[in-house]
């Protein structure tokens, strides 16, 4: 966009079908329009210098102001924008946000149409965006016949992006991006995330010129509380977190396989995908004393349909940091002596993994799931069975941080090792920092009254 422009007579050339012609430069560059009457001409002319009077910036490509190009844009329609922004960002986005992005706008998408217009089978509709439309990976062949019908059909009614200027219109979206299929609520993290995933597509649409500024921001509409904090109920105590550990160990098939990576999620805060990733040459395994792990990414599984290679997992760095950063992690000796007896015992992949399933590969969350189950069936009693206490693997990672705040670990130092910001973990662990902070209320309470005690029995001066 240039606010250089320049303005010259109209040209009248007799001999043409259109002999009037409206002439201007932008940036140098000669632009012109012809008309069939001198009135018409005169008309667009005014018009133009107008706009620019006006201070409105000019294309320079297409040498109009910028009211005009966006009107032209306006009449793109929704699903045209969704497919383009797809495209142009495909390359350089992971497997997992490219499944994330196609579900966030598969589910908005049949949404953004006229009221009471809907599509007569939803879920093939739905499936035919996420699986299709949304697909990068997929386009090199046409869709099937019942997923053709839909995209046909969504083309045919999508809205132009000129009626997402209704609040009525985005809410409307908004709304469907809170429930599933069938009507139910869906989970409110869910719904940030597509919401977070659309506004992205918007905020894209601004930088190219279809929108003034991303509608969403004059939309009043609160996506479902989401409660972050970790539930105290769910964390395991030391003991029974020893109790499963060994329950495991002592179990049949998998169960020795995997004592140690279980190992990983509590002493050393990992997340399953970096415990998995976690190598032979990341380890300084002494025989005496405290050990260190240094993690430098994790596998994810972001399923064959969203991944470059067309295979199940990627590799990816640290979670929100760079491709080369790293995380050391100290862990106590008795957790240095479960992992060098698993490589005693087990070895390590041909790549060094520490971890993997009978067939050499990475291991899969259903399996160790099925693991981790039948230790808490043989761990826990009926009624703490029945709670939600270490449900999850993760909760073994939540178990270890609430164990650091409970020894008293600097907070920021807690987040440097389990890889959060020090923001996040102030949100997820509030409950756990309230008794930290309880302790250290304490601990100054019992200084006071030291200094207090000695002041009393210091001499006077005389």
């Amino acid at each position: 966009m240039s606010y250089n422009v320049r303005f010259w007579d109209i040209r009248e050339r007799p001999e043409r079908r259109k002999p009037f012609m409206v002439r201007w430069t932008v940036s140098g560059r000669e632009k012109s329009e012809s008309f069939m009457t001198k009135g018409l001409a005169d008309s667009r002319h005014a018009k133009l210098m107008t706009a620019a009077r006006d201070g409105e910036p000019f294309d320079e490509q297409t040498g109009l102001p910028a009211s005009e190009l966006r009107a032209i844009k306006l009449r793109t329609t929704w699903y045209d924008l969704a497919h383009e922004y797809i495209d142009q960002r495909w390359d350089r986005t992971p497997g997992n946000t490219r499944r994330t992005l196609a579900d966030a706008l598969a589910t908005i998408t049949p949404a953004f149409v006229d009221r009471g217009v809907a599509f007569s089978e939803p879920r093939v509709l739905r499936r035919a965006l996420y699986s299709w439309a949304f697909n990068k990976r997929e386009w090199e062949e046409e869709p099937c016949g019942e997923w053709q019908s839909a995209i046909d059909w969504m083309k045919k009614n999508s809205l132009p992006l000129s009626a997402l200027t209704e609040a009525d219109v985005l809410r409307r979206g908004l709304d469907a991006m809170a429930r599933k299929v069938d009507g139910k609520a869906a989970a409110a993290s869910t719904t940030r995330r597509k919401r977070a995933a659309v506004s992205e597509v918007l905020g894209t649409a601004v930088e190219r010129g279809y929108f003034a500024q991303n509608p969403l921001a004059g939309v009043r509409w609160s996506p479902p509380p989401v409660d972050d904090e970790v539930d105290p109920a769910s964390v395991p105590n030391p003991n029974q977190v020893a109790q499963l550990l060994a329950a495991v160990a002592a179990g049949r098939g998998r169960g020795p396989h995997v004592e140690a990576f279980f190992g990983c999620l509590y002493y050393a805060a990992m997340r399953p995908g970096e415990a998995i990733h976690l190598q032979r040459s990341q380890c300084h395994l002494p025989k005496m004393g405290w050990g260190m792990l240094n993690l430098t990414g994790g596998v994810v599984a972001s399923g064959k349909a969203w991944t470059d290679s067309g295979e199940v997992h990627e590799i990816h760095s640290l979670k929100r940091r760079a491709a080369t950063a790293t995380r050391a992690v100290p862990i106590p000796p008795a957790f240095v002596r479960i992992l060098r007896r698993h490589i005693d015992r087990f070895g390590v992949a041909p790549d060094g993994r520490l971890f993997r399933n009978a067939a050499g590969n990475y291991l899969d969350a259903a399996a160790y799931g099925v693991t981790w189950k039948r230790a808490r069936e043989y761990v826990l009693t009926p009624n703490e069975l029945s709670t939600r206490l270490a449900k999850r693997p993760y909760d073994l990672r939540h178990a270890g941080i609430s164990f650091w705040l409970h020894s008293g670990v600097d907070p920021a130092e807690c987040a440097r090792r389990a890889g959060q910001s020090i923001e996040v973990l102030f949100r997820h662990y509030a409950k756990f920092l309230a008794g930290v902070q309880e302790h250290s209320n304490l601990l100054i309470e019992q200084s006071m009254k030291e200094w207090d005690k000695r002041a009393g029995e210091a001499p006077e001066e005389g």
